[in-house]
């Protein structure tokens, strides 16, 4: 088994998300794009104890182009996999202040 920690990148911390937990009780994480569904699912139940997942959706997300000013080139930003997973019981702690 992978490391959770692995798995997990980071949490996606905006206005839209806080709106989704609020309303629906889902969080967002920006996942390794190897990681598969089952194993972000038992790596969310992992890290934060006490949580059960009944869902988890994903997606990749293109990187994009940006333009280098200095050399007029283009690079590209990384491709990253985001998880968006809902809770059935129990709440996360991220955006604790």
């Amino acid at each position: 088994m992978k490391n959770p920690h692995d798995i997990i990148i980071r949490p996606v911390v905006s206005e839209k998300t806080y709106v989704a937990v609020e309303e629906r009780n889902t969080y967002t994480f920006v996942v390794a794009t190897s990681a598969s569904k089952p194993e972000i699912k038992d790596a969310i139940e992992f890290i934060f104890d006490g949580v059960k997942v009944s869902k988890v959706n994903t997606l990749n997300r293109k990187g994009k182009r940006v333009r280098n000013r200095r050399n007029n080139t283009f690079t590209k930003r990384t491709d990253t996999k985001r998880a968006i997973v809902t809770l059935s019981e129990g709440e996360i702690e991220l955006y604790s202040s």
